[in-house]
């Protein structure tokens, strides 16, 4: 077939499908969401003279067709790009439309999925969800997948939330209001906050209910407990401004902590429930809390195809506000089976109203088997680590994947970890040069992992302790593929033998991968990662902020790396470093 043939044959397909659209709306005239798909337009009142954002979200099937259709019947189909599956996503940019009534309309192969109107200007405001389900759901999942939308070999990376919901081309919420109310808005949560803040940010703009809970800390015996929801329903009675959000995301950074998402898998006293690991259900905006308190939010599935391995994306933000899209794997995620949490995938606890007219959240027996949202379920808890994680990694492979390919797809996200930490340990250095000569205090027992202020801010024992786990990871790759043969493509070839090629591999590949770090000097030092394996060790007592960049990075006295190092942890907090050791050599977080 020739070039020629192939796009008019491709332009009669698209030709039919518009006209198959075309004879679905006139023989339907109420222009409704009915099916599984649903469109949303922002801002509330669009005006002629301002951009106009479309987003259709479809639960049950990726999209093919988006177009608007104006009061005349012309259709205008538009260029959109996709997002996802499930829920899969178009969203669409209009600019410089005339006032008028207009319907969109989104299709899959010829066929109508959904159609919603669209008036623009003479103030006509569109009608806002009532309450929670599977269409708002599906909605927040699109949006948090556009949010932190990129190539996923880009390093994305924020000094807080601020420049991401700031973002006019990432944020499809962006002054939805026509309020301007995203000018100013100050948005710095810390990782325990962070799910919650984007969780309010979107109920604020689409103007639904929100719920959170005061919780324990636990103990080495239990997990967290809460108590009553704190139900607020402020942005259900119409549009409300910036100092209401402040108001309630003020109340809910004050309520929330690493506890809050660790609560026990069968408490029903929780903001998030557990949900079972699979694709279907493990949508972007999906919390991951693991046993010692650090939070995450899955963000985008990158699909497994010939030559390129699939990737699963999530964000999280750590004390210093910093906000960062990274990898989902082992040396990202802690899992264990402990007595003092309940760790693993999360859903928000949604709520429904009462026959009373207020509000509840659902229980675990409703949300078992309810089709509006994911499923309560207790599959997590019956997995050990090791089970745990090779499941994780054949949702992310499913077709297994090579030896070497694996091996490539680890060190890449090891890597990808060093120079997060790269990060954090530079802002601890702009601290110091902003205060020069003080020394942070350092807390006592546990509390190193969590507290406030700027030993919060500036000191790594979380990352890492992850690190040391990331490190482990990767050398411990080539005794996976014998344990765990079925999530590699083997092509005939013996566990053994496999093992011992990738650690010939490893052997070599360490040292042509390198990250760079900046010593006190302001000069660039390079590390092989086969160096920085090498100094593992090391990184047991290179948390404490108050030792110069060259020490947190293992570099030995006398060598001339460390000699532009000039400062050290008081004798009284090595001795501390030195007493805690024990807990990074074991790679295991003391109770809290």
């Amino acid at each position: 077939m020739t070039n020629q043939v192939k796009i008019f044959h491709y332009f009669l397909v698209c030709l039919l499908a518009w006209a198959s659209i075309s004879v679905a709306l006139a023989e339907d005239t109420s222009c409704e969401e009915t099916g599984e798909t649903h469109i949303w337009i922002s801002p509330l009142n669009p005006k002629a003279d301002g951009q106009i954002k479309i987003m259709a979200v479809s639960t049950d099937g990726p999209l093919s067709e988006l177009a608007l259709i104006d009061s005349q019947g012309r259709r205008m189909p538009l260029q959109f790009h996709r997002r996802g599956g499930p829920p899969w996503s178009q969203v669409a940019a209009l600019e410089g439309f005339n006032e008028g009534d207009y319907q969109v309309v989104a299709g899959r192969e010829g066929e109508l999925t959904a159609c919603r109107p669209l008036t623009i200007g003479r103030s006509g405001s569109q009608e806002r969800p009532k309450a929670w389900g599977l269409a708002t759901e599906a909605f927040y999942s699109a949006w948090i997948e556009e949010l932190f939308g990129a190539p996923p070999e880009e390093n994305l990376s924020f000094l807080s939330l601020q420049p991401v919901l700031r973002n006019t081309e990432r944020n499809f919420l962006h002054n939805h209001l026509g309020l301007n109310e995203d000018k100013n808005l100050p948005l710095t949560p810390d990782c325990a906050d962070l799910p919650y803040t984007l969780r309010a940010y979107f109920a604020w703009k689409v103007g639904l209910p929100i719920a959170f809970r005061a919780c324990g800390r636990g103990s080495a015996k239990a997990p967290p407990h809460c108590g009553a929801a704190t139900v607020k329903t402020e942005f259900t009675r119409g549009i409300s401004t910036q100092a209401s959000f402040r108001n309630v995301s003020g109340e809910l950074a004050n309520a929330v902590h690493s506890g809050s998402a660790r609560t026990g898998l069968e408490d029903e006293s929780t903001d998030l429930y557990p949900i079972p690991l699979s694709r279907e259900m493990l949508w972007p905006g999906t919390v991951y809390a693991d046993p010692y308190g650090h939070v995450l939010v899955l963000v985008e599935w990158v699909p497994q195809v010939a030559g390129r391995p699939g990737i699963l994306l999530g964000v999280d933000a750590q004390p210093d506000n910093s906000v960062t899209r990274k990898r989902v794997w082992e040396g990202t995620l802690l899992f264990a089976n402990i007595e003092s949490a309940g760790p693993g995938f999360k859903a928000f606890r949604p709520l429904v109203r009462k026959a009373s007219g207020g509000l509840r959240a659902l229980s675990n027996d409703e949300l078992v088997d309810n089709p509006g949202f994911a499923p309560f379920s207790l599959e997590q808890d019956q997995l050990s680590s090791d089970d745990f994680y090779a499941r994780l990694a054949k949702l992310i492979n499913p077709k297994g994947l090579d030896p070497k390919q694996a091996y490539e797809s680890t060190l890449d996200a090891l890597v990808e970890q060093i120079e997060t930490r790269v990060t954090s340990v530079d802002n601890g250095e702009t601290y110091f040069r902003k205060h020069p000569g003080s020394v942070i205090p350092m807390p006592s027992g546990a509390a190193i992992f969590q507290t406030i202020g700027p030993w919060e801010d500036y000191s790594t024992p979380s990352r890492d302790m992850r690190l040391i786990i990331a490190i482990n990871v990767l050398n411990g790759l080539p005794e996976k593929i014998v344990r765990h043969p079925e999530l590699f493509l083997m092509n005939g070839r013996n566990p053994e033998e496999a093992k011992a090629k990738i650690e010939q591999y490893h052997a070599r590949r360490i040292h042509e991968r390198s990250i760079r770090y900046t010593r006190t000097d302001g000069s660039p030092w390079e590390l092989t990662v086969a160096e920085v394996l090498a100094r593992k060790p090391t990184y047991e007592m290179a948390y404490n902020p108050n030792d110069c960049t060259e020490i947190r990075w293992g570099a030995k006295p006398g060598t001339k790396e460390y000699s532009t190092c000039r400062r050290h942890a008081p004798a009284e907090q090595r001795a501390k470093m030195k007493q805690y050791r024990i807990w990074f050599r074991e790679a295991r977080r003391p109770t809290q």
